[in-house]
């Protein structure tokens, strides 16, 4: 059976207040157009979660809010502080718990990055991968029966982009 795991670093956020709560910080401007990029990516490609573990997050947040407005139906969204800045064993932990056929992930560097990295048994051509930039989104299939079975290396690489590559440096919205 195939399983899907779609890994998404959350989009640019703000540093107007560098003092600020790290985990309250919200997307800039660019960050919220990436976000909807990606999601329309996702749409377009019908690259459809079943469910979205989250990181609880202000900015994870809201690039899942931003990502999910553009996919219909509308995947349930699960909250984990768990997620925030976690080690890839952890994030690898969460998804062996679940059940969803697809299941995206919104977390944060460097554990979303490495996950990845760690999981494909083929790294895609694409020089931004190894790095992960922010909204970076790679698409994973496995031929498991279950999350439980997932191991390292044994995910084939379906598909990776980053925002850049959608709509450039400007940031402008895709509306």
């Amino acid at each position: 059976m195939t399983h899907r795991l779609i890994l998404i670093r959350h989009a640019k956020s703000s540093w107007d207040d560098p003092f600020g709560d790290d985990h309250a910080r919200v997307l800039n401007h660019r960050g919220q157009a990436s976000a909807k990029a990606i999601g329309k990516w996702l749409a377009d490609k019908g690259y459809m979660p079943d469910l979205v573990l989250c990181s609880d997050a202000a900015r994870t947040q809201e690039t899942a809010a931003l990502i999910i407005e553009q996919l219909a139906p509308a995947p349930p969204v699960k909250l984990s502080g768990r997620l925030y800045h976690a080690a890839p064993e952890t994030i690898l932990d969460l998804l062996r718990k679940q059940s969803a056929a697809t299941i995206g992930i919104i977390a944060h560097n460097p554990g979303i990055g490495m996950l990845a990295n760690a999981l494909v048994n083929t790294p895609p051509d694409h020089r931004r991968f190894s790095d992960y930039p922010t909204c970076a989104s790679t698409v994973i299939d496995f031929e498991i029966g279950s999350w439980a079975a997932v191991q390292p290396r044994t995910g084939r690489c379906a598909d990776f982009v980053v925002p850049r590559d959608l709509i450039g440096t400007t940031g402008h919205d895709i509306d």
